[in-house]
């Protein structure tokens, strides 16, 4: 099982503060018979209008290697493969990335990596790493 990110305890109660409950920390993914995959985080919310839950799974990134570049590219991979898992294990679970605002306004909300985002459907929490909060969902 894969070390915890830094702020993996902020981004849990920012989701909690949000009203989703954690229901698996981590979330762990039959990949094949041999591999296993581990999401940080799976959640779900109920919703009030209807008598079903909204269900997430959110892996968390805070972009503190030497290379922001780099940092996305392991990212935007690790989505992939973990959305092409939950899509063939539980489609109505929805992946997100879960990034402190400073990164998505810095990485994710510039021209390229908006088209990518676009491109690949890519879904980011915004939370604030202080007041631990959720400020931005990009769905």
């Amino acid at each position: 099982m894969p070390a915890r990110d830094i702020f993996h305890d902020k981004v849990k109660r920012a989701l909690v503060k949000d009203g989703w409950t954690i229901t698996d920390d981590p979330y762990s993914l039959k990949w094949d018979d041999n591999e296993n995959l581990f999401i940080d985080l799976a959640a779900k919310k109920l919703l009030a209008a209807q008598k079903d839950s909204e269900k997430i799974a959110v892996e968390i990134k805070t972009f503190i290697g030497k290379s922001t570049i780099q940092d996305l590219h392991l990212a935007v991979g690790q989505f992939v493969v973990y959305r092409t898992a939950i899509e063939t294990t539980e489609p109505d679970r929805v992946l997100f990335l879960a990034v402190p605002m400073e990164i998505l306004r810095e990485v994710f909300e510039r021209d390229k990596a908006e088209i990518l985002v676009k491109d690949i459907g890519l879904k980011i929490i915004g939370f604030d790493v202080i007041k631990e909060v959720i400020v931005k969902w990009k769905k």
